[in-house]
């Protein structure tokens, strides 16, 4: 059945574009879905950097509105305060007390009447919460992970002196997604995993938007099997990313150049930490750092490898190598949410030697791998199109107007 058009008043906690992480490309992409099947977006973001002219740019087909406003910096005191003595977590307190952000949505919502409000992420909200309670409008919220479940990567970074108050703000985390959950009038999860660890803070029942994956800009790779370059993608102002390479470099790699001296890794992404040059100098390393164009460094490798330990939601970067037909060596955290064949479409590795071993094969294999990638590019293509995504949001969209009243949740009440 297609939805009519709905006016969709949307907010992120950051710019969509460009596109230098998973949770970005989700946006984007669902943006132009959605704007593609004829709803009308009014954009509303805080960012930590402003709308350039490529900004502009790459949202105008697709947005009818954007509004930017510029967050406060890490180090301006206000930040630091709230961040030291707010009952709210860490992230939450750098993405909220926002008073322009406030009195911007609390016009937006005065100005007309919106068939939906969507907000993303659980830390996002705190700008937005008096005022929707004020005007009982309801909402929507899409939480790409399990929030509180990503503080083994983070608060493990942190020195021995600092683990009070890592677990002090994990307890906050917490406390404070149980309380963003029981106010939204509906919950989005991207995967059925995280949904149904979602549904015991909600009574209602979260809805499921998969994320998905540019089948046609990916469909034109091949990869290059007797590359002997091994690939990971990620931005690296997510700590599951940088326990990755981390982990890899320290445990992985030495066992695959046991078993494939040749062997190269090239790692890719947005905001590739300088010091890892140095910490690990070997020139079988490429730190090639963010890449425009992924389908071409795609093409020139001959393995994919995820060695995520943590993070939730589905993987993105796994979904794009999958669907460039890649063969994908991963945890199984790293194919979560995807549904993955172990040994059809990607192969499963839980420990260093394991992933060492399933590397070298494949590279010693490029005929194997090929197949694998065959396998998983029809795979994505039949499952993970963004406009079978976007007709998922439309459902959650049907069964917000399913409610009663307007807002229940902010009010306590469940929304059937």
């Amino acid at each position: 059945m297609t939805m009519k058009p709905q006016r969709i008043l949307w907010t992120m906690p950051y710019l969509p574009w460009p596109i230098t992480s998973g949770g970005k490309a989700r946006q984007y992409n669902l943006l132009k879905a959605m704007a593609q099947r004829g709803h009308e977006i009014t954009l509303l973001v805080q960012s930590k950097t402003p709308a350039d002219a490529d900004v502009q740019a790459a949202l105008a087909p697709w947005v009818k509105e954007l509004i930017v406003l510029p967050r406060r910096s890490l180090r301006d005191p206000r930040t630091l305060w709230r961040a030291a003595f707010s009952p709210l977590p860490l992230l939450t307190t750098i993405n909220g007390y926002a008073p322009a952000l406030t009195r911007q949505f609390a016009q937006l919502l005065q100005r007309q009447q919106w068939d939906v409000v969507q907000i993303e992420h659980s830390y996002g909200l705190q700008p937005f919460e008096a005022v929707l309670r004020q005007r009982r409008q309801s909402f929507i919220l899409v939480e790409h992970n399990v929030e509180s479940e990503l503080g083994a990567a983070t608060y493990g970074k942190w020195p021995w002196w600092a683990r009070p108050l890592a677990r002090y703000d994990q307890w906050r985390a917490r406390r404070w997604e149980q309380h963003v959950m029981q106010r939204a009038d509906l919950v989005v999860a991207v995967t059925e995993s995280d949904a149904r660890k979602l549904s015991a803070m909600t009574t209602r029942v979260p809805h499921v938007v998969s994320n998905g994956a540019d089948i046609q800009g990916f469909a034109s790779v091949q990869p290059d099997g007797h590359s002997q370059r091994v690939l990971f993608v990620g931005n690296y102002e997510y700590a599951p990313n940088v326990d990755a390479v981390e982990w890899a470099m320290e445990a992985v790699w030495p066992r695959i150049w046991q078993l494939q001296p040749q062997a190269r890794f090239v790692v890719c992404g947005h905001a590739l930490p300088d010091a890892w040059r140095q910490r690990w100098p070997d020139p079988r390393i490429e730190w090639r750092g963010y890449v425009d164009h992924l389908p071409t460094v795609q093409s020139q490798s001959a393995v994919f490898l995820a060695p995520l330990r943590f993070g939730g939601g589905s993987k993105l970067k796994v979904l794009e190598a999958l669907a460039a037909s890649l063969p994908v060596v991963s945890t199984t955290e790293g194919l979560s949410g995807l549904g993955v064949q172990a040994g059809e479409q990607a192969l499963v590795a839980d420990n260093a030697e394991a992933m060492a071993q399933a590397v070298a094969s494949l590279l010693n294999e490029p005929e194997r791998g090929a197949q694998m990638g065959r396998q998983a590019r029809e795979y994505v293509t039949a499952h993970f199109d963004w406009q079978a995504c976007a007709r998922q949001l439309e459902g959650a969209y049907m069964a917000l107007s399913s409610c009663a009243e307007p807002g229940q949740a902010m009010k306590g009440q469940a929304c059937a």
